[in-house]
């Protein structure tokens, strides 16, 4: 049993013998740095089953829990707060235990034979990733790695909207203005080579609108007979009727995007376990809705649509079979959904990293599966995303004005350069080194900015922000990671293992009382589904790492076994930070 679940019940047990009352539940917390103690007992909530003064409430249960605890050697009350000063053994007996664990922090075992999947990613192949799909990526990937070391299986996946209008877009402008031009003739990767052709469509689209008009269309009907969009649609109807040629082009323009999509996600250091394609996917679910259609989850309109009436829930009747039987975007999502859980007959659960315009859709689809009656539509959740603005504004694919997820992270290591030449860092290093690290820092300080922020909330990202060697940034704890393997390298000494008897510092207490709460951070962060708990968690550490390396003298110590003990929670810090860090999937440079 842990310190505080301890403290907890034998608190109950002393409000019980002195009061009579019985306690459902104790706080705790951290005691304010600015009062004596370690563990702080809230007093005031008690107030309602046990009648009296705080203050003598508050000393009578620490009196009470010093006698019975042998961990705890003093006690001291501030107003309705009982503060509770933790023994030296306490927390060196505890840090004995977890200096040398590989795996500290992370569950031992699986909580449960039941999976979780998680989506990501999810894009179009009519045109390259860009700054939004990075946070989708980001958020998606730190998400499923902080469920996994909670203790749970997880799967990796994304479905790759490879069909449709816009596909068709890219495909008709290639087509048309071409000339045969492939990534190997132009030298670009794929997925930007079709995002051109994308933007080129559209540039045409606005000129045949723009001379319809001219010629006394509206604007309405000239965005419908524009020949372009005309020549798209007719090539989507080709597709859907299986034509050879449009499919032979089909497969070839959206093979490069492919390529050139797990180029980015190498780079990124993210992976997949299964990949879904809407171009399989999308007649799913009409069996589905037929089911239900029999069992009266649905229900038929005059005209042969099939619906869902969700106004008891609050919501409205929802579309999920048109009149001429073809699906909606609904009707597909239900029947991927039933066939992950067929794939993959041990998911109990699912989690969809979409962003916050979706938030409505996520709603529906939940509900419906629920009436559908799958036990595991109690496990879904949306994890819903704000958008990511820049300094300049909004991006807009169509125009071509979003921010390239490659150009960015090629700006991110030239901006780690120019920083890091100006702080004189990387003096004496070999120009592969110094690319290595720059490479590390920059997507450091790229994927830290975004993951800090809870995931709710829109971000304004600046990249020359991000990469600051100062404040709650990814470079300044790599930086700190850095600074304690030069340390561990100095220390050329035989460790021993034994830390039996040193008085702890201040500041060294206030470490390994840091390192305790990383286990529960876990788990809380993989509860909330929010990397911005490890981040900011991992942000507090090394505060208080960066405090301890500048007030304490590691090798300067009175001693050999406090030397040696600085040397190993300084070893432990620096595991612990790479451990969380390594969730959000970022990497840290042994040298900086």
């Amino acid at each position: 049993m842990s310190l505080q679940k301890t403290i907890s019940e034998k608190t109950k047990i002393a409000v019980q013998e002195l009061y009579g009352a019985t306690l459902e539940s104790v706080e705790l917390q951290s005691t304010r740095k600015e009062f004596e103690g370690d563990i702080t007992v809230v007093v005031f909530p008690m107030l309602r089953v046990v009648k009296g003064n705080p203050m003598q409430i508050g000393a009578a249960l620490g009196k009470h829990l010093v006698e019975s605890i042998e961990e705890i050697k003093a006690h001291n009350v501030v107003k309705g707060f009982l503060n509770l000063v933790i023994s030296d053994a306490y927390y060196l007996n505890y840090f004995a235990g977890i200096k040398d664990d590989e795996r500290f922090g992370f569950a031992k075992s699986l909580k449960d034979d039941k999976a979780v999947m998680v989506e990501y990613s999810s894009p179009n192949t009519n045109k390259p990733l860009h700054l939004g799909h990075i946070r989708n990526i980001l958020l998606g990937y730190a998400v499923a790695q902080i469920i996994k070391a909670s203790g749970k299986k997880v799967y990796k996946t994304q479905i790759i909207n490879d069909r449709g209008i816009h596909i068709c877009k890219s495909m008709v402008a290639w087509q048309r203005y071409g000339e045969g031009e492939t990534p190997e003739s132009s030298g670009l990767k794929g997925d930007k080579l079709v995002g051109n052709y994308y933007v080129k469509f559209d540039q045409i689209f606005k000129e045949q609108i723009a001379a319809l008009i001219e010629q006394g269309k509206s604007e309405e009907e000239a965005k419908k007979e524009a020949p372009f969009l005309i020549e798209a649609q007719e090539m989507l109807r080709k597709w859907e009727a299986g034509d050879p040629e449009v499919v032979e082009l089909w497969k070839m323009m959206n093979g490069w995007v492919y390529e050139g999509f797990d180029q980015t996600y190498a780079v990124l250091g993210v992976d997949f376990d299964s990949y879904y394609y809407e171009s399989n996917t999308y007649l799913l679910g009409k069996d589905n809705i037929e089911e239900g259609l029999s069992r009266g989850v649905f229900f038929k309109k005059e005209d042969g649509s099939v619906w869902c009436d969700l106004t008891d829930e609050g919501l409205d009747e929802k579309l999920v079979l048109r009149s001429d039987g073809t699906a909606v975007y609904m009707t597909q999502d239900i029947g991927t959904a039933i066939q992950r859980v067929k794939d993959n007959p041990d998911i109990g659960g699912m989690i969809y990293t979409v962003g916050n315009e979706q938030d409505y859709h996520f709603k529906v689809l939940f509900l419906i599966l629920k009436k559908l009656g799958y036990n595991w539509a109690e496990n879904l959740y949306h994890l819903s995303y704000g958008m990511v603005d820049l300094p300049s504004g909004k991006m807009k694919s169509r125009e071509g004005t979003v921010v390239d997820a490659d150009d960015l992270i090629f700006e991110m290591s030239k901006t780690a350069e120019e920083i890091s030449k100006d702080l004189g860092k990387l003096e004496g290093y070999t120009e592969k080194e110094k690319a290595t690290i720059y490479n590390t820092i920059g997507m450091g300080a790229l994927k830290y900015y975004i993951l800090k922020v809870d995931p709710k909330k829109r971000i304004l990202f600046n990249p020359e922000e991000s990469v600051d060697f100062q404040g709650n940034t990814g470079p300044f704890i790599q930086y700190t990671y850095a600074r304690i393997q030069a340390i561990l390298r100095k220390a050329d000494f035989e460790i021993s293992t034994s830390i039996a008897s040193i008085e702890l510092d201040k500041k060294e207490k206030e470490l390994i009382k840091q390192l305790e709460l990383y286990p529960d951070i876990i788990q809380n962060a993989a509860t909330e589904l929010s990397p911005a708990v490890i981040a900011n968690y991992t942000f507090d550490l090394v505060k208080s790492y960066n405090s301890f390396f500048q007030n304490v003298s590691i090798f300067g110590a009175k001693s050999e076994e406090e030397k040696q003990f600085r040397v190993q929670l300084s070893s432990a810090v620096g595991n612990t930070i790479k451990s969380a860090l390594g969730l959000l999937g970022i990497l840290v440079p042994e040298r900086m």
